[in-house]
This record gives structure tokens, C-alpha cells and sequence, in this order.
């Protein structure tokens, strides 16, 4: 039985200076106040200090808190002589650009253009916003609800180019669109993988012309790419077709390149030259060929997985990965465009248990996607509800790394949890090959060309922190902190409940640091900012282990 959608939907309102300022301050007090001791609690308040610009900050502190995680609350405020005054968002990025530029000896002129740039989109998205109805479908309208994004980001909406050009595009605007279809010759077709699923989609279509195949594109890609000579010369000679927007309606997921095709029920996840937050999101041939690649290995993993750690359910598998089978481009020689033009299609959600619901949706503070489910409406069901909630979520992350040297992605964008009729989790999605890497020395990779195969791993200790800090500091904690806003009595007894789920791989050397307490590996984003760093080259900085052990006697 499906959950049903609440008959009247409200959301909080939400302000792009006050989000601004706490995803700031967010970020400053993880990885430079925390880390090198200029945090201190004071009553209902927390004090940062930026031991280099000799500056002290407060802001609200809704409850004191578990993990690595704070719940931060206006007013935000700096220190001036003897008072307290406003510290508008603006004036906090001043603040944090001038102390990483003495922390680290180096400036970056592009952070503050980043910040104002973040907050600038995430105006414009409130207000396209208010023009546009919920779906009425509870998973459509949790991959459309993340208006404020990443909360440990300092730009979290930082998106390339005017928002004229993509809000008609943009998952948070509640925004649809129809893709292109272009007819190529089937000489020129760039193919690997399952080639029915995309003759399934090509149904959908117009009619194929004579010796040609569809390719699906993004019409914001087709436009960013209208100066590519290759392109025009195909284009204007006929080579290349555009038959024009499809009959299909495209919904942008969370993800905005990635697209959800109802009526197919398949995902189109697009290529897009722009920066979205940290990186460009294109499809580099080399992560193309990889999908394939790891299409083959992860999902035979995944079951073999249910039959260990559920043998005898009779409810079907607790958890899945939602396939890659297939992408499509053009080879006309011309990378930039082969890579532009490159689409994988993910399998879709109609097969799945329950009503899928986005994680990053339930762990929301600004959102109610949480508070809706009945299961959460008292402390006793709420703690039921964590119970299942994580053991759907750890053991398959868990058990690929330790068990199969698969390193997972799952970060709150990454997975879908459906839910049955009281909104208890009966099952969780895993998705995106793109973030999933092998472990280097555990898999063979030799056969595959030296690009593909340095794209597709990383080495033991660098896929740990990667796993923990998705699964636990981005994933966990989160869901936690926000189960703890409807039920503060919970916020401590929610960690010994999820220790159960991790002891059961108590046997490995990494899961017993993980239980005494050994500090977590966060996600440096700000750091990762300033520096410029590449996405695959974040840093990670120490912060609390809410799974730590009782202290030994």
C-alpha cells in the first residue's frame, strides 16, 4: 500500500539570507572552529571564534548538539567592543574569506562572486517557486523540494550562468521540460550497454527516420553547445536532424542534470557544461565507459548481498541499485561534443516497493517531508522507524566495501527510501554509478584502458573516509538531527540504536575504530572551495563520532 500525499502542503517559509548565512557558518564552525578548538557553548548560544582575524561570532543554537552536526538558529551576530550586533550574510563571507586567506597564505578571488552567486540563485528560486503547485506525487515532489541545498556548502546554489538561462530547468522551481530529439545516422552513434533500453525509450519518440536512432538531449545542453562547429556543420548539412521537443514531459531531479521521464518511468541523467556547486556536470567519456563497467559488477553484488544479510525475508530484497544499462552519444571526433551529448539512462522507480521518497527530502530542516509520515508522530514509533531506517541503509554499504572492495556514494542525493502506508522504510534505493569506485588492488581491472580504470578506484583508506562521510556525517546524522527537531528525547538514545547495525561487522579493523569512537572524516567544502581543489581531491577534516563506545572503566 502506497503512502498518500497529505491533503494540504505547507512548507516553511525560507529566507536566501538567512540560509546563506547558516550553510557559512555551517561550514566555518566544521572545519575551522571545531577542528581547532574556538567553539563554546553558552546557554542557548554557540560562540566561534576565528583565531586569526581575532574575531568572535554567536549564533542561535536550537539544542545542544549529538555528532557532527549543530542546529544553528538566528540571530547571527559578531562581537564589537562590548556588544553584539547583526552579521548579515554578506558580512559573514567577508569574514570567512579573510580567514582562510590567513589560514592558508592565499587568496581566491572567485569565493565571494561564488557566495553572491549562490545567493542570488537561491532568491530567484524562491520566488519562481511560488508561481508553480506541488505534483501531487510524493516522490516527484521530494527530488523538487531541496530549495536551500547542501547545508555544509558555502555556495550551495551556485549554478554557471544567469538564472534566465536555467530556472526553467531547475528541480527547486518545481520546473518540467522536454527534451530534444535529435536523429543521428547509425554510423555515428556512440553505444555501449543494453541497447534495448534505449530502443524502449525510442518509442516513445517520433518516428525514426530510415538508418538512423534517437538520441534524447537536454535542450539547455543543445543550447550551451550551438557554438560547436562540429555540430552546426552536421546540422546544416543535414547529417544531424533535430525533430524537436519530445511528446515525453522531463521532471529535473535533485541532481538538475538527471531527469525523470514518467511516462517511460526511466532517468535520463544529461550532460551540462556548467558548474553546479562544485564540479561541471558533464559525462566525461571516461565516466560513460565506467557506468558500463560497474553496471555489470554492482548490481549481481547487490543481490548477493540481500541473500546474506536477509536470508530468509519474505518480503523481497531490503535494498537495490538502480541500474545504468546503457548510454548513447554522437562521435563526430569531437570530444567536447561526444561528451556533451552523452545521456545514461538509469532504470526507474515503478518496480520499487512502497512510495520512494529522496533521503535528502526526509533529512531536510526546511522541509516536512519527515514530519508527514505517521510513523514519526511519536517518540516510541519514531525510534521503530530509525531502527528500519538504518538497517536498510548501512549493511549494503557496509558489506560492499568490507565484503566486495565496492565503494558506494551514499549521500543523501544518492538514495531513495520507500516507505509502506505508515511511512515505515521497506526499502532503500541506491543510484548514481558515476560516484560508486572500486577499491584499487581488489578488482582487475587491466583489461580496460588506463583512463577508465583510474576513474573507476580509489585506494583503501581514501573509499573509507569517502564511505563514512556519506553514510554517516552526510547521510545518518542528518536524519538523526532531524528525527531529534520533532523528538528532542531521542537525540542520544537514536546512536546506540544504530551501533547494533555496525557491530555486525565488528570482525574488520575499520568498523572497530569506527565504534571506539575514532573521529569522522567530513567532507572539507569550504576548504575544497578556497583551494579550488577538484571534487575527487576533497579534503576531510575531524569531526565528532556520535557511534563512539560508553568510555571503558
Amino acid at each position: 500500500m502506497l503512502l498518500s500525499q497529505p491533503t494540504e502542503l505547507t512548507e516553511p517559509a525560507i529566507s536566501a539570507d538567512e540560509t546563506t548565512s547558516t550553510a557559512l557558518l555551517n561550514c566555518l564552525i566544521r572545519e575551522v572552529c571545531a577542528p581547532e578548538h574556538q567553539l563554546w557553548p553558552d546557554d542557548a548560544h554557540l560562540l566561534a571564534r576565528l583565531p586569526r582575524a581575532g574575531v568572535m561570532l554567536r549564533t542561535g543554537l536550537a539544542r545542544p548538539p549529538v555528532g557532527a552536526t549543530h542546529r544553528l538558529a538566528p540571530p547571527y551576530e559578531e562581537r564589537r567592543g562590548d556588544d553584539w550586533i547583526p552579521a548579515p550574510w554578506d558580512r559573514l563571507a567577508d569574514l570567512v574569506a579573510g580567514e582562510l586567506e590567513l589560514a592558508t597564505g592565499r587568496p581566491n578571488p572567485e569565493f565571494l562572486a561564488q557566495v553572491h552567486d549562490s545567493h542570488s540563485a537561491l532568491a530567484a528560486i524562491i520566488n519562481a517557486r511560488r508561481e508553480h503547485s506541488p505534483s501531487n506525487d510524493l516522490y516527484i515532489d521530494s527530488e523538487q523540494s531541496l530549495v536551500a541545498g547542501h547545508r555544509f556548502h558555502p555556495s550551495p546554489k551556485s549554478r554557471q550562468g544567469s538564472p534566465t538561462d536555467w530556472l526553467q530547468y531547475a528541480p527547486e522551481t518545481r520546473a518540467r521540460f522536454r527534451p530534444l530529439w535529435l536523429a543521428v545516422p547509425e554510423h555515428l552513434v556512440a553505444e555501449e550497454g543494453a541497447g534495448e533500453a534505449f530502443t524502449a525509450l525510442e518509442t516513445y519518440g517520433p518516428g525514426v527516420p530510415p538508418g538512423r536512432r534517437l538520441l534524447p538531449v537536454h535542450p539547455w545542453q543543445f543550447s550551451l553547445l550551438a557554438d560547436n562547429p562540429a555540430l552546426q556543420r552536421a546540422l546544416a548539412r543535414g547529417l544531424v536532424r533535430n525533430l524537436g521537443p519530445s511528446d515525453l514531459e522531463a521532471v529535473p531531479t535533485s541532481s538538475v542534470r538527471t531527469a525523470y521521464l514518467p511516462d517511460a518511468d526511466v532517468f535520463c541523467k544529461f550532460s551540462l557544461d556548467v558548474r553546479i556547486t562544485n564540479c561541471v556536470r558533464k559525462n566525461a567519456w571516461y565516466e560513460l565507459a565506467s557506468a558500463m563497467t560497474l553496471n555489470d559488477l554492482v548490481p549481481p553484488i547487490f543481490r548477493k548481498l540481500n541473500s546474506a544479510l536477509a536470508p530468509h525475508s519474505s518480503d523481497g530484497e531490503r535494498f537495490s541499485f538502480l541500474t545504468e544499462p546503457s548510454y548513447r552519444s554522437l562521435n563526430l571526433a569531437d570530444r567536447r561534443l561526444y561528451e556533451g551529448l552523452g545521456v545514461i539512462l538509469r532504470e526507474g522507480i515503478r518496480n520499487l516497493p512502497g512510495t520512494p521518497l529522496l533521503a535528502g527530502a526526509l533529512a531536510d530542516p526546511y522541509g516536512t517531508f519527515l514530519a508527514d509520515l505517521p510513523a514519526l508522530t511519536a517518540p516510541d514509533t519514531a525510534q521503530a522507524w530509525w531502527d528500519a531506517y538504518v538497517a536498510h541503509v548501512a549493511p549494503p554499504v557496509l558489506g560492499a566495501y568490507l565484503d566486495h572492495g565496492i565503494v558506494l556514494e551514499p549521500h543523501l542525493q544518492n538514495v531513495l527510501i520507500c516507505v509502506d502506508a505508515e511511512g515505515m522504510p521497506v526499502h532503500a534505493a541506491f543510484r548514481d554509478l558515476e560516484g560508486t569506485k572500486l577499491t584499487a588492488g581488489h578488482w582487475d581491472l587491466t583489461h580496460l584502458p588506463s583512463r577508465v580504470a583510474e576513474s573507476l578506484t580509489y585506494a583503501p583508506d581514501r573509499g573509507w573516509n569517502r564511505i563514512v562521510y556519506c553514510l554517516v556525517v552526510n547521510h545518518l546524522t542528518e536524519i538523526a538531527a532531524a528525527i531529534a527537531d520533532l523528538h528532542p528525547v531521542l537525540e542520544k538514545t537514536l546512536w546506540r540504536t544504530a551501533r547494533k547495525h555496525f557491530t555486525a561487522y565488528d570482525d574488520h579493523p575499520q568498523i572497530r575504530a569506527l565504534l571506539a569512537g575514532v573521529p569522522l572524516p567530513a567532507k572539507a567544502n569550504l576548504r575544497t572551495r578556497w583551494s579550488r581543489t577538484p571534487d575527487r581531491g576533497a579534503t576531510y577534516v575531524p569531526a565528532t563520532n556520535p557511534l563512539a563506545a560508553p568510555r571503558p572503566l
